[in-house]
């Protein structure tokens, strides 16, 4: 990337964290994003039409999913550009446009959920601190859906006695309140008691917090002992399964979406593909004419 298209990247990257309230994964995506636009393009700044054009055979050999990805950082900077007057025109209507079809989310049924459970909670029962926040991490995973960084960025204090929820920053620096169970508020004070008073996260790892790379790896372990193949499981996973599970129990679609924090409703829309058999148990046994032959 030339010297001219760093300082326009960045100019970029500043306005998506001050408007826009990106979080860090965000713009490190975007950056990445962009610089393999810029490894195509020679220069991405000062790209022309023709120029983008030909991104879609440079990228042929990528998943549609990561060329979609890229076009979009690619559009949403080129109308960046245009809008503080760095650039004339805006040439994104010549980026490729491939059809990308949202793969289905992994998730576990509600029994594989239960022994991952089951073998956490017994290993729980020995008192060993590790163990304590290995079921703690998996109520509030599971318990309440959240995302892997909002919850190894939890705050100490982030869990008080007799309030029942949380109030979490995610992406988009937007709040949103998320229900935690007695369950879950029983294992993190548990697991708190083992910490000492000078810490400041509730998980905490090395020089801060826990990182997303070992819950990852903890999850993935915790897996192994339940007898499940740990390639199935990630922490998205059961986030995943908190949301199938939560509507296969009757939840509200739009419910749903503010518990899982997302910005617009098609995304949450996909867990409907994934509990298609209770949606139709629902309209045989709700439907007005169900029970007319």
């Amino acid at each position: 990337m030339t010297e001219a298209d760093h300082a326009l990247v960045d100019r970029f990257l500043d306005m998506m964290a001050a408007e826009a309230g990106a979080a860090r994964n965000t713009l490190l995506a975007y950056r990445r994003d962009l610089e393999a636009g810029a490894q195509a393009l020679g220069e991405v700044g000062t790209a022309d039409v023709p120029a983008l054009q030909k991104l879609g055979a440079a990228w042929r050999e990528l998943a549609p999913s990561t060329v979609a990805r890229r076009a979009s950082a690619l559009r949403r900077f080129y109308g960046f550009l245009l809008d503080e007057g760095l650039r004339d025109d805006d040439p994104s209507a010549a980026l490729p446009r491939p059809v990308h079809q949202r793969p289905l989310p992994r998730i576990l049924d509600a029994h594989e959920v239960e022994v991952m459970f089951r073998e956490a909670e017994d290993r729980a029962a020995s008192g060993q601190p590790l163990a304590l926040r290995n079921l703690a991490l998996l109520e509030l995973l599971y318990g309440s859906g959240l995302r892997a960084t909002e919850l190894v960025s939890l705050p100490r204090g982030a869990l008080r006695p007799g309030q029942p929820f949380l109030i979490l920053k995610g992406k988009g620096a937007k709040e949103r309140l998320v229900p935690i169970s007695e369950r879950a508020h029983a294992a993190a004070a548990r697991w708190g008691e083992t910490l000492t008073k000078e810490g400041q996260w509730l998980f905490p790892g090395g020089k801060a917090h826990l990182s997303r790379v070992r819950l990852f790896q903890i999850v993935r372990a915790m897996a192994a002992v339940a007898g499940i193949a740990p390639d199935r499981v990630s922490p998205h996973v059961l986030r995943h399964a908190f949301a199938t599970h939560l509507l296969a129990g009757g939840a509200d679609l739009r419910v749903l979406q503010a518990l899982l924090g997302h910005a617009d409703i098609a995304t949450t829309q996909i867990y409907t593909h994934v509990d298609s058999a209770r949606l139709v148990e629902l309209v045989n046994a709700r439907h007005p004419l169900a029970d007319k032959r």
